[in-house]
């Protein structure tokens, strides 16, 4: 109950000035379209993150999320690339349950955005707090994102890691020295609406004037999509494996390999390694083999 209150107290809204840099956002733009044209075009991803979105709005949005079918959530789990290969302990009760409870605090003042950061650490709070459950971070973050997106960017780590200085701000942020140095930004609420704040101007500026915040969503994954092949696949090795086209990554960051193409085999594993099997299909499957 103690946790539950803490989660309810507004904070003030932490904004910070970003100093990104327009060359590299331009690459980065540049590189998103032509990654995507090969693919039936920007607006059929768009078309996926929506219809991937819809998919949790129904699941949590809509009804009392503590009556979440468990299969209903292993479903949603497949299309969240960093939750699924670590969630199989949780797919059992009684943590299942209890993960339940964690979603219903989450979401349960999902419209009230002054207490985002409170909530956010009491869910993560409901887990044992190690690195081998930093995923429970992004399992919220992706939450709150596809149920309420215009109230909620994308906070997931890998647009902004304090802790491990990593992430989208980081390959995008102006300066000379950036490799070398330790960014001093926070990962709060106000630091991701900031950064969709500036790069929905940085779009428009480029003649997007349409479904935005999706575009924001496709440009942060191939701007670290971009990094992680830079590196050879080194950082989350074990989600990424080396790419077969330029937006092989993208579509693992966003989700949208969830279901292997005319299968219904996911990419969400039991305890026991057995792959969960859906039903539909994959929003974006041309890329999942």
């Amino acid at each position: 109950m103690t946790r539950f209150l803490q989660a309810r107290k507004p904070q003030q809204l932490e904004r910070p000035q970003l100093d990104l840099s327009g060359p590299l956002l331009s690459r980065a733009f540049e590189s998103l379209v032509a990654g995507t044209d090969a693919q039936g075009g920007v607006e059929y991803w768009i078309d996926a993150l929506k219809l991937k979105s819809r998919m949790f709005e129904q699941a949590l949005g809509q009804g009392h999320p503590g009556d979440l079918p468990l299969e209903t959530f292993k479903s949603l789990c497949a299309f969240m690339a960093s939750v699924r290969r670590r969630v199989g302990p949780f797919l059992e009760q009684p943590d299942y349950g209890q993960m339940v409870e964690a979603i219903v605090a989450l979401t349960s003042e999902i419209r009230d955005t002054t207490t985002t950061d409170a909530r956010l650490a009491a869910f993560c709070g409901h887990f044992p707090e190690d690195g081998r459950h930093r995923w429970v971070r992004d399992l919220a973050a992706e939450i709150l994102h596809s149920v309420d997106p215009e109230r909620y960017p994308l906070m997931n780590r890998w647009i902004w890691d304090r802790k491990a200085n990593t992430g989208v701000i980081r390959e995008i942020w102006f300066g000379d020295e950036v490799d070398n140095s330790t960014l001093n930004v926070p990962d709060g609420y106000g630091t991701y609406l900031m950064l969709r704040e500036e790069l929905s101007q940085f779009l428009t500026d480029n003649g997007v004037f349409r479904d935005v915040i999706w575009y924001v969503d496709l440009l942060c994954a191939k701007i670290y999509a971009d990094y992680i092949a830079a590196q050879g696949g080194v950082y989350l090795r074990a989600d990424f494996s080396s790419p077969g086209d330029p937006m092989e990554h993208a579509r693992r960051l966003l989700g949208l390999d969830g279901v292997r193409a005319g299968s219904g085999r996911t990419r969400l594993k039991a305890i026991t390694g057995e792959a969960f099997v859906i039903e539909e299909t994959n929003p974006l499957d041309s890329g999942s083999q």
